[in-house]
């Protein structure tokens, strides 16, 4: 009995990929969350699940690494949009996606599909969800004796941007973990703190539901993005520089999202019959 599971990677996120035209078995949250341990497991930001059919489209479950179910993850997207391609389900220079939330276009820009380009759909700044209307979402946040005013971005997922005058990995943790559990947010929030450098540039950092501290998230480039450009802050083409790397973000009149990336094949990996009889995966 054994596993064998892709290894890809985009701006320092790294996912597994669980194929299920080679796999039948399915996944438990028990499961992911083995698999995906550091100390004891594999080791990854996340499982993405598919090709499967949601909605009657193809598409991608996602999950993080405490076996949860991500409505929608960036990074995740440019992964699972290169394994298509490397796995030979995709010939087509342009496609689409199904995730939970909302469907999003693939466009490649090479034969290795390493440089892709997503349009994550429309951005709902002010808002937690597209049917709350005109209702203004604002989240006063204190950190280190000091209130900031976070805006909800609804894109399938949810998220809470921060603008501050300088940020860290320490901040975000802080903000995140306490926004993360709040009963205002019962299905959770991703957070992002963010620097704006000038009109072209954002500084971010980001701290993700169901996955905490993480070095980059496509999503929340995007989110961050639409805010910035709402307040005036930016203009609608950014960098957003994350600890990862440098994501392109275009975000258009109607507010839709457009981002840059790419994505790399690490390999494979087979999971013994020791690890999945030890954690009873695939025996229940």
């Amino acid at each position: 009995m054994e596993m064998t599971l892709g290894m890809y990677q985009s701006f320092g996120n790294d996912y597994l990929i669980y194929d299920t035209e080679k796999n039948s078995y399915e996944l438990k949250p028990e499961d992911i969350r083995c698999i995906c341990n550091r100390q004891f497991g594999a080791g990854s930001d996340g499982i993405l699940v598919g090709p499967v059919q949601i909605f009657g489209k193809m598409g991608v479950k996602i999950f993080n690494p405490d076996g949860s179910e991500a409505a929608i993850a960036g990074t995740g997207l440019c992964i699972f949009a290169k394994y298509l391609k490397d796995a030979g389900y995709v010939m087509k220079k342009e496609f689409t996606i199904q995730t939970q939330s909302r469907p999003v276009t693939v466009r490649y820009h090479n034969e290795e599909a390493r440089e892709l380009t997503i349009s994550m759909g429309k951005l709902y700044c002010g808002q937690t969800k597209p049917e709350s209307g005109e209702r203004t979402e604002v989240v006063p946040v204190s950190y280190e004796g000091k209130t900031y005013q976070g805006t909800c971005v609804w894109m399938g997922n949810l998220h809470c941007i921060i603008p501050m005058d300088e940020i860290s990995k320490e901040a975000v943790c802080e903000i995140g973990s306490s926004l993360e559990k709040s009963e205002r947010f019962p299905d959770g929030i991703n957070t992002q703190i963010i620097r704006i450098a000038d009109k072209n540039n954002i500084y971010t950092e980001v701290y993700e539901r169901g996955a905490g501290y993480t070095l980059a998230s496509g999503s929340s480039c995007c989110a961050a993005a639409g805010v910035a450009y709402q307040l005036g802050l930016t203009d609608p083409c950014v960098y957003v520089h994350m600890p990862g790397g440098r994501l392109a973000v275009r975000i258009d009149e109607d507010m839709t999202a457009h981002m840059t990336g790419s994505a790399d094949c690490i390999g494979h990996i087979t999971l013994s019959d020791e690890f999945l009889r030890k954690n009873q995966i695939m025996a229940k």
